[in-house]
């Protein structure tokens, strides 16, 4: 393969996966990494999990920059792409590909008091280290962030309250009804939910509610979601919508140029529409898409996505991707510790049911063998599927 030159931007797992995938297809050409952290590498589901309950203090990934031939530059953020080169506050880089892999950024609320987020390793261990017994923790909403600090933070012995402004958790991701069966956990656990309950501001000491309430707090924490972090793209003449606008190639929309990771939004053939997957295993196997393609290959990356979540003592396992007009089934009793929810859409040609999406708690067998039939595209039978009793691959219609 002849000698170029690629520029992977994003020094986290999408940036790492890239270049080891680029290594591992037998590219020779020079690689450059720029990261905006200083810090190597490093795995982000531990820092709400594993990390917050101070069972380990570091989730760096082995990443042997020598080994790779990979020339990191860390601690320098890209600030502008042009046509042929990346510019950061220090130097440019020229490229003949350049993976846009920069991921996402927290968002925050308005106000002058202190609100943390987390997103970093630093982040994560600034905050365990403000988690004493006692301590009174706000999370300002219940999603998977919030629901996976409550569960440390109670475990830790603090105060905790959490404040949403939908009607149920993890309404974004799952949908009210789902949602709401996960109420019960939090009352378990002894931590305050407070739903269908916006924050006006975050001010010293605790969140200014409408109407002129207050909400006293210790730490506060803002965890209601992230932004793909594009702004140093303004300009470049990138197509952007809810990330980088990619093609089911991970390709961008300028020649040489790919996304991949949390910030790139990609056309998904199985479900119809764009996508943009904020979760470890996008990070994880889109990479692999995208090395193939610059390398001149066709592949396209259309995953059944895939997400787990440690929530009060529960493994939670979601996989698929699901809309507001798919039929939601209950295979199990949400009431009862283990269970499984389903969403089904039209299969292929109006022929029926398929599995589009798959709830699993405490049930790792129905999250493998449903994500196995999402990814199949078949048609199902719904009573079947909503036996418990029945395998989930033993519903697959015919």
């Amino acid at each position: 393969m002849s000698a170029e030159r690629v520029v992977i931007v994003g020094g986290g797992l999408a940036g790492l996966r890239t270049a080891e995938e680029l290594r591992g297809k037998g590219y020779t050409g020079a690689i450059t990494m720029l990261g905006a952290e200083s810090r190597p590498p490093y795995d982000r589901p531990p820092l709400t999990k594993k990390l917050m309950r101070g069972e380990l203090d570091d989730t760096s990934l082995a990443a042997d920059f020598s080994a790779l031939g990979v020339t990191a530059r860390l601690g320098e953020p890209a600030k502008e792409l042009t046509g042929d080169a990346v510019r950061t506050g220090h130097e440019e880089y020229p490229f003949d590909n350049v993976v846009v892999a920069t991921g996402a950024e927290p968002v925050r609320l308005p106000g002058s008091g202190s609100q943390r987020v987390l997103r970093t390793l630093d982040e994560a261990l600034e905050l365990r280290a403000a988690l004493r017994p006692g301590t009174r923790l706000a999370v300002i909403g219940a999603g998977w962030i919030g629901a996976e600090l409550a569960t440390a933070a109670v475990a830790r012995g603090c105060r905790v309250t959490v404040v949403e402004a939908a009607q149920a958790p993890l309404a974004g991701a799952l949908g009210v009804t789902a949602g709401r069966t996960t109420i019960g956990w939090y009352q378990a656990a002894g931590v305050d939910l407070r739903l269908s309950q916006p924050v006006s501001s975050v001010e010293a000491g605790g969140l200014a509610l409408p109407g002129g309430g207050w909400l006293a707090a210790d730490e506060i924490v803002t965890a209601v979601g992230v932004r793909p972090r594009t702004g140093w793209l303004a300009g470049s003449g990138l197509a952007l919508d809810n990330g980088v606008v990619t093609d089911a190639g991970l390709r961008a929309s300028l020649p040489g140029v790919f996304a991949a990771g949390d910030c790139a939004s990609f056309a998904s053939r199985r479900y119809g529409r764009r996508l943009r997957v904020e979760h470890w295993d996008n990070a994880l196997h889109g990479p692999s898409v995208v090395a193939a393609n610059i390398l001149g290959g066709t592949e396209e990356y259309d995953p059944v996505p895939y997400f787990w979540s440690e929530q009060f003592g529960r493994m939670v396992q979601y996989a698929g991707h699901h809309a507001g007009g798919d039929r939601l089934l209950w295979r199990g009793d949400p009431a009862a510790e283990k269970w499984s929810a389903c969403w089904l859409g039209p299969a292929a040609g109006g022929d029926g049911d398929r599995l589009v999406a798959l709830l699993t708690v405490s049930l790792p067998r129905d999250l493998v063998q449903g994500r196995r039939v999402i990814g199949s595209g078949r048609p199902v039978d719904p009573d079947r599927l909503a036996d418990p009793e029945i395998p989930v691959r033993d519903a697959v219609a015919g």
